[in-house]
This record gives structure tokens, C-alpha cells and sequence, in this order.
């Protein structure tokens, strides 16, 4: 069924395609012009010439003029950045003359909303315009980390790591899996991830009804992307370019140098005395006492038996290295302390370089543009790098017809470091790795904890040069070709096809780490993995634009299929004895047999019809409506189609009469919008939802078929339980706007309160009786049965003003806020979530009506039990200690269970905002641009390793020894920190609790950047049209009380909304960076 649904998509295509041929050709006269400003009288460059009603337009060259094909009786809208837009009805006379005059207003600013464009004092639903120069201020290797700060509703979490994904959620968490905005460039879906931009025009973010013009896929709101285009008039070519070093975190974690690090350890000995209560350090330890002296020093030399000066065990002569295992490895003692922070993060540079070249007539014109950019991560021995060219082109084929492509190829590498967070990452291993062993042992090697009692860590800078050759490749081709013809005067019909295609392939060597106390008889090995990915969209348009009288309207109707391909393949090898460099081996010649699989396989269709109406009457009153059909492959027949309409009004005020002599006003309007959209969160990741899955495998399936337990045969088994009657998830959102500007286009405000309601939530439930398999052989399907309930407001507010002629500046600030609540889980009182970094302390993640997503949940910690006084008057608890924590009793039964965990913080901010500031004064411009979140909880997991060293013996925090730590027999009035002890049980350490809890809320200087522009009359004798130069610095500061590196941090699942506002030791992402950069034009 629906493959002859694509087939008839198809048809109706060709049918558009065909009607471009029957046009209809009406008498005109070409028409000469020319564009001043009002304020300099010198021609305006670039300024856009649209005949009102129709698609028909040009743009003024480097004289300011224009020729177009015109009828008496047209009406041309003349607008440029910068100037007021105005409108000239066209006479008999063929030489027009027009004059814009300045202003700073943006209210006839053209913005695209999805497959047309408005003005944006008519949009009625809810659109965040990005101001691109300000995004543009910040260096990065992710685009889509450039919008922090820049779209009110719209919540950016970024890593320090070069390269890496950005969180994006418009309007908060509207779901347990990935929330991302679906990302239009020039059209087609596309990454934000790799785009340049340098070769951003504008952006646009839809975050309500509006968005549900794009159906399914618009659900998490709408990021609209145009990319530049070529300007009628002389070539010119631009370069634009910075460099810069990045510079570490000062402080890093904060830990203990050695001799505190050894004091905390004898001090947990010392507190924990044996059932006979005899002291445990009569007993010795092997690097500290190992004459079980009772006294503690530091040792000279690392060893199994920690040695000194002189000891035979440290001499080179018997040194002995195994590549493979350690045999007399010798390791001098830091005694002052290894600083594993600033061993693994050092400065590191940034640059990026961008040539452009555009031009043009009134028949064609053209952009072209190659970019590089290399980004040294702070982080050894990680980096980003990509390379890119874009070709966007546009012809006039006659007055009615016009084609034109957007093409953009990029090649990126980076050394495959995981981008989600974890304890089995080098960043952990800076806290887990004690200060008393050094990077390297007395002959170079690598050294680690494979001495005793030194906990199980590894020495995080082995960790990062072992993988330094791994390689990460990706090859990826993004645009479309488009045709569209006028016709019958008011239509325009309109045929694209267009897609990504990315190839990837990396490699990657795991190394014995013969230093560790763990792992370090482990084989090497080898694996690489390549696959194909692909995604093409064809959509046909027709669209019928008419004014009469007061009326106007705007119809759009069209269809889209999508087809998205991708496979993969895998293979991997083991133990290598000739070389460790994954440059020189393959997966067939190490000792071991390769084995091989699919990486992945994925094929899916989505066939769609729409249409948009867009409904004016005398400028005033303002109506608009959508409507999508969609039919995707996921799910089953029966389930497959969804239909998403929504409805917009608005109602511009300030035409009213009773306000027509407020001279302060100049344009006011109330709106609102109601519409539906689906959602695929979490089935698009699957080749099928609907039906079961079977594979073969040796373990899992093996039968015995005689009886003789001597031959097994090889079978099937389930590996995923399909479910058919899985179908949408279903989202209605609700918004109320107010906008003005007011003083003379000075001042802009607006003020926006949306609901937004989540229904037939798909995840996976863990109800049993939805598998018939169990959960460690099947993977579960994914269900509709869950409910989410979002609301809350977003105010921008931004003005423009000067002093006199030579200062100019303007002021901007957006502010967002919103909550979320789980309503219902299908029938579940709740489901506890894996924290996806770690399990060490249980779960502590649960999903439950009533409660927000993402919430923690554990016992709330009222303090330490001071002594056995105070245990004997405290409710009953079984693991009560003197120096313990001490938990509330909740349900007040009297005694401290399980049952006392309650809800003890929400991850998700309260607010978050951006604000920025610009001023200008002859040739120079000032700009700086803040961000803040407010009022998000973080579990900071790293307390967990650095305040128990029963732990795992790592590394410890420098306070460990001061006042907040409870110690017997001191005054512990200040005490908040559990007493240092080998033991751990539900009261320091095993056990989920507030304790870890700290506040997320930060400020930002997000960017401060100075800039000079030479004067014309100093360099046009050089052939240069524009000559700016710049000094730049991002995160100059961070104010906050979070005690970790950094509190924006990503979620340790990428993919999971249930697991954010942790901190396992995140890559910082606000660390300074310094630029010195220059734009020029010739």
C-alpha cells in the first residue's frame, strides 16, 4: 500500500513538472532604476525588487539599479537590511527612482516559515528570527552550538569537545528520547552540526502550529536555515578568517596533591576498625607500611611493596617491561603531586579561514565559497577539522521561469572520541587516578596502578595517546535543484529534489594498558567500520498569490516523499604482535580469527500532502491555517497515515481607529495558535517497529536435536518483539502572542505563553506482558502509553538607539522559561532510568506521573549523625554511624527504608536567557553577548569518587581533610562531608541522596569581541571594499556556584532525555578562548 502511494506521489510531480511548460505570457515593458538611501543619497547595493503579489524580483547591482520586466499597475516592495521597506506603484514612465528611508525597524523584514515566506510583522504563530551576526560572534566547530542565547524558547547544551553534537530542545524536554529540532536547509533536512557559517543568510526557529506544516518531523519545532545567494552586479569576493589559542580551566577538579591524598587514606583506615576492634593498620599496606610499622610514609618508588632509595627492587638494571604485561616495572613516586588535569588539558589553537566569491546579473547570478577549519581540542590528542565548498546558483529562464541549485560537500575528521560522558572516559580518569603516580615510570613507559593499593583507575594520558591514531571519517554531499515558473499571473508552481549523502568510515586500536591494576593481561585489537547513509526529498508546490482590494491572499498545496537508506558494516581483529599502529594493520592479520556484522540497516518512506493558507484583510486582521497528511513505513498498515492541521490569528491593533493618533506606537498585534503535529521519537532509530526480529547465533540458539547432546543445531531467535499497534505520538501545542514597537521602530517587545501537550508517549515499556521474549534476549517494542504536559512563556525585548550621528548602539535580551510534568506512563505508577554514566550508586533517575522528566530521586540528606545520642533519638535506621548521613523519614514511619526516597531535584532549568549588547562609534564597534540558566539541579557524581576513598581508592578532593568532613572527636558543627572510612554501605555510599545535589545556575560572557573597519578612503585605491579587523574572547567569565568544571553539561546520553543534569567530568565548554580575525571584501 504504501509503495503505490509513493508511485502516486510521484505522478503528481510529474504532473507539476508538466504545467511549467503551460504559461500564460502577458504584455510587459522592462523598467529601468535606481535605489538611494536617505540619509547618504548613495546608492543602496543589494537591495531587494519584488513585484507585490508574485514571486517575480531582482536585486540592485554595485550602482544601486535594476531591470525588470514590469506591467502599469504593478506595485513594486523595495526593502534592504537596515532601511525601511516601501512600496511604488508602477506608471507609464520607465525610469524609476527610489529612495529608502533609515530606520532600524525589522518588521518588514522577510522571514521564511516553511516552504513560503512572510513579513515578519505578519506572522501570527510563533517564530524566533536568530540575529546571525551576533550568533556568528562565537568560534566554534558546531553551528548548532551557536545558537545559545539567540531564540528565546530555544535551550542550547554544548561540550567543550571539538566537533561534537550540541543538545538542542525548543520549548524544554517533550520527551524520554531525543527532543531535537528538525534542521531545513535551503529546503532539505540537513545538520546543523556541519553546516559553515559563514554561509548562513538567515535562520529562523519554529516553535509552534506553525511548525506542524512540516507534520511529523516538526513536532520538536522547525530550525529553518537559508543559506546566501549571488547578488545581481560586479563579482566580489570576501575573506574572512580568525585564529586563536584556547586555554584550560585554571582550577580543574580541585583535588588533593599527595600528601593530603595518603593522609585521607590512613585516616579512613584509622576510622574503621575491625569487628574485634582492633585497629586495621596493624595489618600494614603495601606502599605506605609495608613492614606493618603502624607508621605511614610516602614511598620513593612505586612498586608492589612500595620502596625507598637504595631498596635493590629500584634498580634500572632489573627493569623489565612486557608489552604486554608488567614484569618489573619502575615507577618514581610524585611526592608532590601529579596535576592529571592540566597533564591531559593544555592550550590548544583554533582558526578558520572562508573565501566567497558571489555575482551576478539580472539573467543569473552566483555564490561559491571553501572553508577550513582545524580546532585542537584543549584536550590532548583530540581535534575536529573539516573542509567545505559551496556552489549555490540561480537563472532566469525568461521573465516567468527560474532554475537554480544549492550544493554543499564538506569532508570532516576527528579521532573518534566518544561525545557521551561517562566513568570510562579519560576526563574520570582525573579524578580517579591518585597523585602519587607520575605520567611516566623511569624508563618513559606509561605508568600506572598496577602496584597495590592504588586503586583500579588508569592514567588518563595513556588513555588519550593510545588513541590518537584512531580515526573518524565522514564524506558528506548536501543540496538540491529546483525549477518554478509563474503563471496565469498569480501562480507559481514549484519542483525541488534534493538530500544528503555521507559516507563514513573510522577505525580504532584498543591497546594492552600493561600500567593498570586492571585489564592489563587484555589483548589487543583492531576495528574498523564503514556504511552509507542517504536521504532524498522531492517536493512538488503550487502556489497562488492574490491582492484585491483589502484582501490578500497566500495558498500554498503540495506534496513530499522521503526516502532515507542506511547500512553499515563492521569487522574487528585481535591480537597484533607486529605493530599497535592502526595505520599499518588490518583485520586479517592478527593472531586472532576476524570476525564481522552490520553496523547498521535501516530503510524507511514518508509520503506526504499539504497545504498553507495565508489570509489578510486591510493589514488588520490576519488569519492562517495548515494541514499535513503524513503516511511514514514505521508502522504498520492501519497505523501508518496521520493528519496535522493547525490554525493562527492575529489581529493587528494599532490600525484600529481608537489608537490610529498614539504617535509613540507604530505597530501592535495580538495572536494565537493552536495545531497539531506527530512525533517518531525513539522508532526512527529502528528498521522496524512493527514486526519482530530474529537472528542466528551460536549462544543464543543452539539446539539439540538428537538428544545426544553431541551435535547442536543453529537456530533462530527473537532479538526484537515487534508491536503493530504502535502509531504517532501526538503533540497539540497552544500559544498566545503579544508584539510592539513602539518610538519610532526603536524599541521591539514581545510576549509569548504556549502549552504544549504530549499524547501516546512511545517508549519502551517494561511491563513484561508486551514481550514474548525475555528483555535480555528481545528488545522491547516501542508502545504508545505515556502523556507529557509542557507550558510556559518567552518575552524578547530589544532597542535600537543613537547619540548623535557617531554612536550607535543596541540593546537585546530574550528570556525563557518553561515547565514540564509526566501525566501518565501507560498504567505505571513509575519507571526508574538508567543514568546511562554510571550504576555504581543505583538509579536515581524516575520517570513518574505528577513529576517533571528527568528528575532525580533518592533520600534527602537532614545532616550527620553527630554522635549515638543522636542516632538513638533519630528514626531507625540499620545503617546509623556516627558521621553518616542522616536521612529524612519521609512516609514517618518511624525508621529510614526504601521507602523514604523521594523526588529530591529537577535537572531542568527554571530560565534561561540571552543577553546582548552592541555599540558602535565611527570605525569602531564594541559587542557583547551573556547567557544564562537558572534554577537546574545537578547531580554531581564526581563527590561520589573524590569524598569516599573505600571507593576505589582514586584520587581524592583537596578538602578532604578540612571542616566540612565529620572526624570522631571534633567539634563538627561545620560538618556536612561523611566521615573518612573502608566502609560503604546505604548511608555514605550506597545509596542515591541530595547530598550530591548542587545548583546548575550559571552566567556566561559568552563573548566580548572589538572591532575596527578601515576607512574607504584608505584602501579603495587597493581594490578593497570593506576592511575590518577584530579582537575576540569567548567565556571571559562564568559566574556560578556549581563546584564541578563546568555546569552546562550534555546529557551522558546523547539520545536519552532522562539522563541530563549529570556531571561524570564533562568536556568543559566554557573554557576561555582568544581570536584575532578579519573581514574583507574586494
Amino acid at each position: 500500500m504504501f509503495k503505490s502511494l509513493l508511485l502516486k506521489g510521484r505522478y503528481l510531480g510529474l504532473l507539476l513538472c508538466c504545467l511549467v511548460s503551460s504559461l500564460v505570457v502577458t504584455a510587459q515593458t522592462k523598467y529601468k532604476g535606481k535605489v538611494i538611501g536617505s540619509d547618504d543619497k548613495l546608492p543602496v547595493v543589494g537591495a531587494s525588487i519584488r513585484v507585490k503579489g508574485t514571486s517575480t524580483g531582482t536585486v540592485t547591482d554595485v550602482n544601486g539599479e535594476f531591470t525588470l520586466s514590469l506591467s502599469p499597475g504593478n506595485t513594486l516592495v523595495v526593502s534592504y537590511i537596515g532601511y525601511q521597506s516601501t512600496e511604488v506603484k508602477v506608471g507609464t514612465d520607465v525610469n524609476l527612482r527610489v529612495t529608502l528611508q533609515s530606520g532600524s525597524s525589522t518588521l518588514n523584514e522577510v522571514v521564511v516559515t516553511g516552504y513560503t515566506a512572510q513579513r515578519k510583522k505578519d506572522i501570527t504563530g510563533s517564530v524566533s528570527v536568530v540575529n546571525v551576526a551576533t550568533m556568528k560572534t562565537v568560534p566554534a566547530s558546531n553551528t548548532a552550538s551557536l545558537l545559545q542565547g539567540t531564540a528565546a524558547g530555544v535551550t542550547v547544551v554544548n561540550s567543550g569537545n571539538p566537533g561534537a553534537n550540541t543538545t538542542v530542545n525548543v520549548r524544554g524536554v517533550g520527551s524520554i528520547f531525543s527532543t531535537a529540532p528538525l534542521i531545513v536547509i535551503d529546503g532539505v533536512q540537513g545538520s546543523l552540526n556541519d553546516i559553515n557559517p559563514n554561509d548562513i543568510e538567515s535562520m529562523q526557529v519554529l516553535k509552534d502550529g506553525q511548525a506542524s506544516i512540516y507534520g511529523v518531523r516538526g513536532s520538536n519545532g522547525v530550525v529553518v536555515v537559508t543559506t546566501k545567494k549571488g547578488k545581481s552586479g560586479a563579482a566580489t569576493i570576501s575573506y574572512d578568517a580568525y585564529y586563536g589559542t584556547q586555554r584550560p580551566l585554571k582550577d580543574g577538579f580541585k583535588l588533593a596533591d599527595t600528601k593530603t591524598y595518603v593522609e585521607a587514606i590512613y585516616q579512613s583506615y584509622k576510622n574503621s576498625p575491625n569487628a574485634d576492634g582492633s585497629s586495621p593498620l596493624a595489618g600494614g599496606n603495601p606502599q605506605y607500611d609495608p613492614g606493618k610499622t603502624g607508621t605511614w610514609t610516602i614511598p620513593d618508588y612505586i612498586t608492589p611493596a612500595g620502596a625507598h632509595v637504595g631498596d635493590p627492587k629500584t634498580d634500572p638494571s632489573t627493569y623489565l617491561l612486557n608489552p604486554f604485561t608488567t614484569d618489573n616495572q619502575i615507577t618514581r613516586a610524585n611526592k608532590q603531586g601529579t596535576d592529571w588535569f592540566h597533564e591531559v588539558f593544555k592550550p590548544a589553537p583554533i582558526q578558520s579561514h572562508n573565501i566567497t566569491a558571489s555575482g551576478g546579473n539580472d539573467k543569473s547570478t552566483y555564490l561559491m565559497s571553501i572553508s577550513y577549519l582545524n580546532q585542537q581540542g584543549t584536550l590532548i590528542d583530540t581535534y575536529f577539522k573539516r573542509y567545505a565548498a559551496r556552489i549555490n546558483t540561480n537563472f532566469a529562464v525568461g521573465p516567468h521561469i527560474r532554475v537554480g541549485e544549492n550544493a554543499y560537500i564538506f569532508y570532516k575528521r576527528s579521532p573518534n572520541l566518544s561525545n557521551n560522558q561517562n566513568e570510562g572516559n579519560a576526563i574520570s580518569y582525573i579524578y580517579r587516578e591518585p597523585p602519587i603516580i607520575p605520567v611516566y615510570d623511569i624508563m618513559g613507559n606509561f605508568a600506572g596502578t598496577r602496584s597495590g593499593s592504588l586503586g583500579n583507575s588508569s592514567n588518563p594520558v595513556a588513555v588519550q595517546e593510545r588513541s590518537k591514531d584512531n580515526r573518524n571519517n565522514n564524506w558528506d554531499i548536501t543540496g538540491n535543484v529546483y525549477a518554478e515558473a509563474d503563471f496565469l499571473k498569480h501562480f507559481t508552481i514549484r519542483t525541488q529534489f534534493g538530500g544528503t549523502v555521507d559516507n563514513y568510515y573510522y577505525y580504532y586500536f584498543t591497546k594492552p594498558a600493561y600500567e593498570n591494576s586492571e585489564g592489563n593481561t587484555s589483548t589487543n585489537g583492531f576495528t574498523e567500520v564503514a556504511g552509507y547513509n542517504s536521504q532524498y526529498t522531492w517536493t512538488n508546490t503550487l502556489n497562488y498569490k492574490q491582492q484585491f482590494g483589502k484582501h490578500s491572499v497566500n495558498l500554498l498545496a503540495g506534496s513530499e516523499a522521503i526516502t532515507t537508506y542506511r547500512r553499515g558494516i563492521r569487522a574487528g581483529g585481535g591480537n597484533y604482535n607486529i605493530s599497535f599502529d592502526p595505520n599499518y594493520v588490518t583485520v586479517a592479520n592478527g593472531a586472532n580469527p576476524p570476525s564481522n556484522g552490520v553496523d547498521q540497516l535501516f530503510d524507511s518512506g514518508l509520503l506526504s500532502y499539504f497545504a498553507k493558507l495565508d489570509y489578510q484583510f486591510n493589514d488588520k486582521y490576519i488569519l492562517g491555517a495548515t494541514v499535513r497528511r503524513d503516511g511514514s513505513s514505521y508502522f504498520s498498515p492501519g497505523h501508518q497515515w496521520g493528519t496535522f492541521p493547525s490554525v493562527t490569528a492575529g489581529w493587528r491593533i494599532s490600525k484600529e481607529a481608537f489608537l490610529k493618533d498614539v504617535s509613540w506606537l507604530n505597530d501592535m498585534k495580538i495572536r494565537a495558535s493552536y495545531g497539531s503535529l506527530g512525533s517518531l521519537a525513539g522508532v526512527e532509530t529502528r528498521l522496524s517497529n512493527a514486526y519482530s526480529l530474529y537472528a542466528q547465533s551460536n549462544g543464543n540458539a543452539n539446539y539439540d536435536i538428537t538428544g545426544t547432546g553431541n551435535s547442536t543445531v543453529t537456530g533462530l531467535y527473537r532479538i526484537q518483539q515487534g508491536n503493530l499497534a504502535t502509531s504517532w505520538e501526538t503533540d497539540k501545542i497552544k500559544n498566545i502572542g503579544f508584539d510592539a514597537t513602539l518610538f519610532n521602530n526603536k524599541f521591539d517587545f514581545t510576549f509569548e505563553y504556549f502549552q504544549k501537550s504530549v499524547t501516546g508517549l512511545l517508549f519502551q515499556s517494561g511491563d513484561p506482558s508486551i514481550a514474548l521474549a525475555p528483555a535480555a534476549v528481545a528488545n522491547l517494542p516501542y508502545v504508545n502509553g505515556g502523556n507529557i504536559k509542557n507550558k510556559g512563556f518567552e518575552i524578547v525585548a530589544s532597542y535600537h538607539g543613537n547619540v548623535g550621528s557617531d554612536w550607535k548602539y543596541d540593546l537585546s535580551l530574550n528570556a525563557s522559561h518553561y515547565s514540564n510534568l509526566v501525566t501518565d506512563l501507560n498504567g505505571l505508577k513509575y519507571q526508574d532510568r538508567n543514568s546511562d554514566g554510571s550504576t555504581r550508586i543505583q538509579n536515581f533517575v524516575r520517570l513518574q506521573p505528577g513529576q517533571p522528566v528527568g528528575e532525580f530521586y533518592g533520600y534527602k540528606v537532614i545532616g550527620l549523625y553527630r554522635d549515638a545520642a543522636d542516632i538513638a533519638a533519630s528514626p531507625t535506621d540499620v545503617n546509623a554511624r556516627p558521621g553518616l548521613f542522616k536521612y529524612a523519614d519521609v512516609n514517618g514511619d518511624g525508621k529510614i527504608t526504601s521507602d523514604d526516597k523521594t523526588f529530591i531535584g529537577n535537572p531542568n532549568p527554571k530560565f534561561t536567557g540571552g543577553f546582548t549588547f552592541n555599540v558602535s562609534y565611527k570605525n569602531f564597534d564594541l559587542n557583547a553577548f551573556l547567557y544564562g540558566s537558572f534554577g537546574g539541579k545537578i547531580f554531581n557524581y564526581i563527590k561520589y569518587w573524590t569524598y569516599f576513598p573505600q571507593v576505589f581508592t582514586g584520587n581524592v578532593s583537596a578538602d578532604i581533610l578540612g571542616p566540612k568532613v565529620w572526624k570522631p572527636g571534633a567539634d563538627n558543627s561545620q560538618a556536612t562531608i561523611p566521615v573518612l572510612t573502608r566502609t560503604a554501605n546505604a548511608d555514605n555510599t550506597g545509596d542515591p541522596n541530595s547530598w550530591y545535589l548542587e545548583s546548575g545556575t550559571y552566567v556566561r560572557l559568552k563573548s566580548l569581541t572589538l572591532g575596527y573597519t578601515v576607512p574607504n578612503s584608505q584602501i579603495k585605491a587597493l581594490g578593497i571594499k570593506r576592511l575590518r579587523f577584530y579582537l575576540l574572547a569567548n567565556n571571559l567569565f562564568t559566574i556560578t556556584k556549581y563546584t564541578g568544571l563546568d555546569p552546562e553539561l550534555q546529557p551522558s546520553n546523547l539520545n536519552n532525555n532522562t539522563s541530563f543534569g549529570i556531571d561524570f567530568g564533562n568536556y568543559p565548554a566554557g573554557q576561555k578562548i582568544y581570536n584575532i580575525g578579519v573581514n574583507a571584501s574586494f
